[in-house]
């Protein structure tokens, strides 16, 4: 019998021990893991990224509270300017983070930060908005982090960012490869420094050029504008879809503004009403922001500040609501302009007060108040009231956290500093913005070839003109840019040992000399001015040749926010002097170029009619002289087409080319015809259009074509040639424009060099809006022109479109 008591003391099999150790290892792990389990178990759905949007939307809304939700329809401008400093807040609170004042102003949370990186470079700003977020992760019941919005308008527009050409200039390029890259420059810049939302592309249509905004926008055309906006759009938001919406850290969330027709205003003056008809609207002005929603899922929205057809846009269902969100299927987020929803009752007058303006505001489709708690700093008291529906409140809320979860804040808040420090006007960020505003540079005129100047051939050149000196920079750009080439400094650079640079002033637009943030512009003393000019003539009559460098500047041409700050003109003429400037040196009998530098079309006639050769820059960046000075002296041809049209006057006004057949019959002593017609440039070379085609010629009404071209370079030196197809519907139901840009490419050709161009016709370009305001294509015959400019001697082909 054997005794079981002898194995005892034995040690178990290896296999045991190993299941034993096993046992009790597991054991002890559970034991620890029991609270990360637990942890797990609490931890909120919302916070789990692998949840449905909707879902994560869902289980948040339900945790909040009423001030919580009203908390995240505001904003706070941490930085907004002490009295009369200015739109950039110069002169206002830098807005450095501070634990005591984020308890008193966002105890419940916040929706968003306006401007953070205002008086701070880029990893100043990063480590503001690392704080902020930290503090709402750290002491706020929910941890709902921020979303900082910024100005994007060429560039980040923070201090030490890359400043690029405006959009006006970058329209000019008609190159959407190039805006794709300036803009993905732009929005891995915004990011770095923690902003997640820039309030731009501005998709309005510059069809007032007194209008002090002109600059900010893409030109005149709708299908430009469009083109333009949809790469801007796709640039910034990483090309997010429908179904792939998420926007990454090295994108930003785009904001299309202003919602819409605010470049038609009423006398070229800023917020005045826009009283077009509603098929007008639809046929131009909100066809950019449609392409953006439609083609690159634009996220947010701005509505504009004017009034159409009586209601203000902030407080228009049928804009934000029915056709925005009904008709185009628009899922994003509506913010307001600064101040925009106030101004209900401030300027429209169409609210009793604030509370009015807020319900207005909201029950229209406004999610968020920018840039501070005003009008919507009632809404906790008025659900209370049952004055506005939780529901309303619940439907703006809902919007915001999508955004939020969207931008991935809730998984990642926070910058890096260095990053920011590192990518901001990067090395390759500012050979970006020299190439760009060599792309958007216009030839205008050139007779007798007086452009480019030889410089084996001159021993001096003259620079003069009062934007010479300084390279002016547009809007939004901050008052301290990182680097900045004036045209003076790129002519001297580019001239090298051999070449005399003599340099004057002439005459000066304006005694500030342009400062878009300041709020007076004061015209030249007449004794000071012909001081200049007497100067500027002496300098002319001791060079070989003389670069004329004039236009507007920041004073002249800007947006008007205030009636202290105004920035609309009534005129196109150049302002000051600047033609006596001209008439004087030109006396010195020199051969001649002028560079008009500004932020919009000019009225220069007498320059059109006696100055040899003429270029356009609008504003070209901080890279302003490099480009110029590549074109003045040849090392850069120019290939940039004008997306505006100059007027010979402002009584031609409006100008804009794709007018109505019975809009230009004629005036009295002059002339229909513009100056510069859209779509006008000029090269260092000559193309020549051959064979035109169209197969096949004759569609059914959802048929598509190809319009074909032979495009040659008949000159001596490489250059760029813009192709562009216009189409004209012969005979229609309602009146149609005489002609209507369709499609374009730019195009590089080597001297004697011969491409086929081909553009597609689709049932999108051949239609429009009926009487019954349904688009249709309808049969008939329509007219394909292409050339290198709208008011070109264009060829064209005929192309007839059948019913099945």
């Amino acid at each position: 019998m054997m005794n079981n008591d002898k194995g005892r003391g034995r040690r178990a099999p290896r296999s045991a021990r190993f299941a034993l150790g096993l046992f009790a290892l597991s054991g002890l792990a559970l034991l620890l893991l029991l609270p990360a389990a637990r942890a797990q178990r609490e931890r909120p759905p919302y916070l789990d990224a692998r949840l449905p949007l909707e879902a994560r939307v869902r289980d948040l809304l339900g945790r909040m509270t009423l001030e919580e939700k009203a908390a995240q329809l505001t904003c706070l401008w941490e930085q907004k300017p002490q009295a009369g400093a200015g739109a950039g807040g110069s002169a206002g609170d830098r807005g450095d983070f501070s634990a005591e004042k984020a308890r008193r102003v966002m105890p419940h949370g916040v929706g968003q930060l306006a401007r953070q990186r205002e008086g701070k470079d880029a990893r100043g700003s990063a480590e503001f908005a690392n704080a902020v977020q930290r503090w709402l992760k750290e002491n706020t019941r929910l941890g709902i982090p921020a979303v900082f919005h910024d100005e994007a308008l060429h560039g980040h527009m923070g201090r030490g960012s890359t400043v690029f050409p405006v959009p006006l200039a970058l329209a000019a390029s008609w190159d959407t490869e190039l805006v794709t890259r300036v803009f993905t420059a732009a929005a891995l810049e915004t990011r770095a420094r923690g902003g997640q939302q820039v309030l731009g592309p501005n998709l309005d249509l510059a069809r007032e050029p007194r209008w002090g905004r002109t600059e900010e926008t893409y030109g005149e055309d709708p299908y430009l504008a469009s083109r333009m906006g949809v790469a801007v759009v796709r640039a910034l938001q990483g090309n997010a879809t429908r179904e792939r919406p998420s926007i990454d850290d090295s994108h930003v969330m785009a904001t299309g503004k202003h919602f819409a027709g605010h470049g038609q205003p009423e006398g070229g003056t800023n917020i005045a009403p826009v009283n077009l008809s509603e098929r007008l609207l639809r046929e131009t002005h909100f066809r950019p922001f449609e392409a953006a929603v439609k083609e690159a899922y634009l996220q947010s929205i701005m509505p504009a500040y004017h009034e159409i057809d009586g209601v203000p846009v902030h407080s228009s269902e049928w804009m934000l609501d029915t056709l925005l969100r009904g008709e185009w299927g628009f899922d994003g987020l509506v913010v307001s302009d600064y101040d925009g929803v106030a101004q209900l009752h401030t300027r429209h007058h169409v609210a009793a007060d604030k509370r009015d303006a807020a319900r207005q505001a909201l029950e229209a489709g406004v999610d968020v108040e920018l840039p501070d708690p005003d009008a919507y700093a009632s809404l906790v008291e008025q659900v209370r009231a049952g004055l506005v529906k939780q529901a309303t409140l619940d439907r703006a809320v809902g919007r915001v956290l999508r955004a939020k979860f969207l931008l991935g804040l809730f998984e990642n808040p926070y910058a890096d500093p260095e990053r920011a420090a590192r990518v901001t006007d990067s090395p390759a960020h500012r050979a970006l913005a020299a190439e760009a505003a060599r792309r958007s540079i216009v030839l205008l005129r050139n007779e007798g070839g007086t452009l480019p100047f030889d410089r084996a051939r001159l021993k001096s050149v003259a620079v003069i003109g009062p934007n010479a000196a300084r390279a002016h920079l547009g809007g939004y750009t901050d008052p301290d840019p990182p680097r900045t080439v004036s045209v003076l400094e790129g002519v001297r650079a580019k001239a090298g040992a051999g070449l005399r640079v003599n340099y004057a002033e002439g005459v000066k637009i304006t005694k500030e000399g342009g400062n878009w943030f300041g709020n007076t512009s004061t015209l030249n003393d007449e004794a000071d001015d012909r001081r200049l000019i007497a100067e500027a003539v002496e300098t002319a009559r001791r060079s070989d040749a003389v670069i004329l460098v004039l236009g507007g500047n920041e004073d002249t041409h800007r947006e008007a926010w205030a009636e202290n700050h105004l920035g609309d003109r009534d005129s196109l003429e150049l302002v000051g002097r600047q033609n006596e400037l001209v008439r004087e040196v030109l006396a010195a009998g020199k051969p001649t170029a002028v560079l008009l530098i500004g932020g919009g079309p000019l009225a220069v006639g007498y320059i059109a009619e006696s100055v040899p050769a003429i270029l356009c820059g609008f504003y070209l960046g901080e890279e302003t002289g490099t480009a110029a000075a590549e074109v003045l002296f040849g090392d850069y041809n120019p290939g940039g087409k004008l997306p505006v049209t100059f007027p010979r006057s402002t009584g031609q006004l409006p100008a804009y080319y794709n007018h109505k057949p019975t809009a230009k019959r004629g005036y009295l002593f002059t002339t229909t015809e513009p100056l510069y017609a859209f779509g006008h440039g000029l090269s260092y070379t000559t193309f020549a259009y051959k064979d035109l085609a169209v197969s096949p010629a004759r569609i059914p009404t959802d048929g598509e074509a190809d319009v074909t071209v032979s495009v040659t370079n008949t000159g001596r030196r490489a250059g760029d040639e813009v192709v562009q197809l216009y189409l004209r519907d012969e005979v229609s139901s309602v009146t149609r424009p005489v002609r209507e840009l369709r499609d374009f490419a730019r195009v590089t050709l080597g001297p004697g060099e011969t491409r086929r161009v081909t553009f597609r016709i689709t049932p999108d370009k051949l239609s429009f809006f009926d009487r019954r305001m349904r688009r249709v294509v309808e049969p008939g015959w329509f007219r394909l022109m292409v050339g290198g400019g709208s008011g070109a001697g264009l060829d064209g082909v005929r192309l007839e479109v059948f019913e099945r």
